[in-house]
């Protein structure tokens, strides 16, 4: 079986747990046998890890003097030149005040290169309908010109780019819905982003959500039929810890983590009030805030406001070795996210031996048994939760070693082996 499968990013290169999910996902799928991927991304930087899969990048492909009528995402194509702007979780408004320019303009002329290849950077610039465009005319192509069996896209922002392969190759279409723009926005939806989630819904043969959650959303906000949605929960990839992740602590107080973006999905502010109410019970304790986000600077000035900005350290976002470096470091993990799809972080936590304290509202709650579950809205729980894992130790340790146990069994190869059934269902 031959798998088209389109992304926006791909580790090293990566702003979020999406980029992650797709390599671990990829990994399993390539332990089955005669199962071969093509991954495309947008632009491919050359260090990637291509033992397991082949990396086409977007920027790579030749598109010149090829005329493209893509109905519904752009009227008409001819060529064009531009800077890559595929940002995953971008400003709602920005990218709608792009959709109504385009539709205005109604055709778009495209300069490509010299070489006949449209210039993506790879960066998260701010011409994001654009991105979208290029990135469908770049399917299509691929779609025209490879054999394969099956397309796979990863998130809304791919949408078009698998509708459009599908489109021109007949083949079927699976979606992969990390995240929706319910969860992304705190339920305030952008009518652009929901219109391409809904029509790459509507056309995929088959949906695969990332906790029964997500699957809910779309099946209650998006009116899709059940029997077309399947569940099919993340996991994490092993890693031993090693000098490079490995860092020792010069003091004695305790660490409590947050990592994530500082954005409203992830429930920041509700961790900051938490720490703040800890704090009053104990003072050999610091938390952390490892990420970046538009709610990163009114965070910092709350830690100020409530005179705890001595006790709290914004590391900004971290990726890599530096997010093991990080847990570590950790003495408890939170996660209290506001409306999380499925949330990776707390896997990688509970795998470096943190006790792991997460929200109800998060897909990862569903599989996991090993960690404190709060609601992401009650500090006084999260103060709670906090406070035990720091001060008794054998609760503590209880969370550590079962819970380290709990996700060495959550493995990609079998997420892997559930997708593999998603593909048989929709070819047969």
């Amino acid at each position: 079986m031959r798998v088209l499968m389109f992304g926006w990013e791909f580790p090293p290169h990566i702003s979020g747990g999406l980029g992650t999910a797709s390599y671990g996902l990829t990994k399993g799928l390539s332990k089955i046998p005669d199962l071969q991927i093509r991954f495309v991304v947008p632009k491919a930087y050359g260090d990637e890890d291509k033992s397991t899969m082949e990396i086409v990048g977007a920027g790579d492909v030749e598109v010149s003097r090829k005329l493209i009528n893509y109905q519904g995402f752009l009227k008409e194509i001819e060529y064009l030149e531009v800077n890559s702007a595929l940002i995953p979780y971008t400003d709602p408004e920005e990218y709608f005040n792009k959709v109504s320019e385009a539709q205005e303009q109604g055709k778009t002329f495209i300069q490509t290169s010299f070489r006949g290849k449209i210039n993506f950077t790879g960066k998260y610039g701010s011409d994001l309908y654009q991105e979208i465009a290029n990135y469908a005319i770049v399917a299509s192509i691929l779609g025209e010109a490879n054999d394969f069996d099956v397309i796979h896209a990863h998130d809304w922002l791919t949408y078009p780019a698998g509708i459009a392969a599908k489109k021109v190759s007949g083949k079927p279409l699976v979606i992969h819905v990390h995240a929706t723009d319910f969860d992304r926005s705190g339920g305030s939806v952008n009518p652009a982003v929901f219109e391409i989630e809904k029509k790459g819904m509507n056309i995929a043969d088959k949906i695969i959500a990332v906790s029964n959650l997500t699957r809910n959303t779309i099946i209650e906000k998006y009116g899709i039929d059940p029997e077309k949605v399947v569940t099919v929960h993340n996991a994490v990839e092993p890693v031993e810890a090693n000098d490079s992740t490995i860092q020792k602590k010069s003091y004695d107080d305790k660490i409590v983590t947050f990592l994530g973006r500082v954005t409203l999905q992830k429930g920041p502010e509700y961790f900051v009030e938490a720490a703040y109410k800890v704090l009053q019970k104990m003072s050999n304790v610091r938390f952390v805030m490892a990420g970046s986000g538009e709610l990163l600077n009114k965070m910092i000035a709350r830690a100020a406001s409530l005179n705890i900005a001595d006790r709290f350290h914004f590391t900004g976002f971290l990726k890599g070795d530096d997010v093991y470096k990080m847990f570590s470091l950790s003495d408890v993990y939170v996660m209290p996210s506001v409306s999380e799809p499925f949330g990776i972080s707390p896997l990688e936590a509970m795998q470096s031996n943190v006790p792991t304290i997460i929200s109800y509202q998060s897909g990862v709650s569903e599989i996991l048994v090993n960690a404190l579950k709060i609601d992401f809205w009650d500090i006084d729980a999260m103060a709670d939760a906090i406070y035990g894992l720091l001060n008794y130790s054998a609760l503590s340790e209880m969370f550590k070693v079962y819970g380290k146990e709990e996700v060495e069994n959550l493995k990609w190869e079998k997420a892997a082996l559930k997708v593999n059934d998603v593909y048989k269902s929709v070819i047969n």
